[in-house]
């Protein structure tokens, strides 16, 4: 159901298109290696690098997924890249998928249970691991804040985040060169289990436990994953060592109903609620998502400096990044 719990909720429309125009490679050509390649975010880097006029000569690509035979797995297969299997809790299957491999991007998903936050880091752990046994000149690694350290210990159990950076502070100590992309919260959400729902009087209704002016950061992951990903790959040396806090801006929750309103030509509102009424709609590990919303209201998505790192990310994104309202036009949101 989740491809990455940095947006509340995620679907997962395959972003690879049926076909691309076949491409000469360069026999100079670095091997870019995707791990869970039939995801949004390694999808949109594959698409990206595929239509790219530079980078698609200078990056080959080897798409890694668990399973060949899945429909998106078939999708990628016709395409001018390769594609490999393997499993990231299987470490042999990792060194043969990474060997030869010049550039790496990686990503983990999270689990759910007791054991969640040690099961997703072991999984990128390994992931890095594999890329520094074979020889990976570089790793680019799907990250997220830590949302423990920059509470200060208040919220605790938003254990997606938290893996993901400890993940990334331990790429930062191995032998590797690296670089981060930190995606906000993914445009797709409002069009999947956090649309907006019927509020009986013809109108719709986004409900939450936080407040209307809340920020949150939006990506359109489909589209723009490449954009940020790409200037990493374009200018490896520049970017070294640094995060790309990725989303367009920072939307209020009103300002996020307020655009959905006028897209859809729909009323939509926004309404703060309490925990306990937010709660029974929820998954039963539903104190981690009421965690998260919580704190990013009261620290930010990206900690205190929110804003301008985000900036940051568009300035140095290759190529223009969607806004929310472009999004919509693109992927028109039907209510019901």
């Amino acid at each position: 159901m989740f491809e990455l719990i940095s947006a509340d909720f995620v679907s997962h429309t395959s972003p690879i298109p049926a076909s691309y125009p076949l491409k000469p490679s360069s026999h100079n050509a670095k091997s870019l290696c995707c791990l869970r390649a039939t995801g949004q975010q390694g999808g949109s880097v594959i698409s990206y690098v595929l239509n790219d006029p530079e980078l698609s000569k200078e990056y080959t690509i080897r798409a890694i997924t668990r399973d060949p035979t899945s429909s998106s797995a078939s999708a990628l297969a016709k395409l001018p890249i390769e594609v490999v299997k393997a499993d990231i809790n299987d470490s042999d299957s990792l060194f043969t998928a990474l060997k030869g491999a010049h550039t790496v991007f990686a990503m983990t998903a999270p689990t759910f249970g007791p054991h969640a936050k040690a099961i997703e880091f072991g999984q990128g752990k390994a992931m890095a691991d594999a890329a520094v046994q074979e020889g990976v000149c570089y790793l680019i690694f799907s990250t997220l804040p830590s949302v423990t350290k920059v509470s200060g210990g208040k919220y605790t159990n938003v254990y997606g985040f938290d893996a993901k950076a400890d993940v990334e502070e331990y790429i930062r100590t191995v032998p590797i060169k690296s670089a981060f992309f930190a995606p906000g919260s993914f445009m797709q959400n409002f069009q999947g289990i956090i649309a907006p729902t019927p509020d009986g009087k013809g109108g719709y209704v986004i409900a939450r436990h936080v407040s209307a002016m809340s920020q949150l950061p939006l990506i359109d992951i489909v589209g723009d994953t490449g954009k940020y990903v790409g200037a990493i790959l374009a200018e490896p040396e520049k970017y070294e060592g640094r995060t790309f806090c990725a989303a367009t801006a920072l939307y209020s929750m009103e300002e996020i109903a307020q655009i959905i309103s006028k897209a859809s030509g729909m009323k939509v509102v926004y309404q703060e609620t309490s925990v306990k009424e937010f709660k029974k709609h929820l998954p039963p590990w539903a104190d981690m998502l009421i965690e998260m919303m919580l704190y990013q209201e009261e620290f930010g998505y990206y900690g205190p400096e929110s804003k301008q790192l985000v900036a940051w990310a568009v300035e140095n994104a290759r190529g223009r990044v969607n806004t929310f309202e472009e999004y919509l036009m693109q992927n028109p949101l039907s209510l019901h």
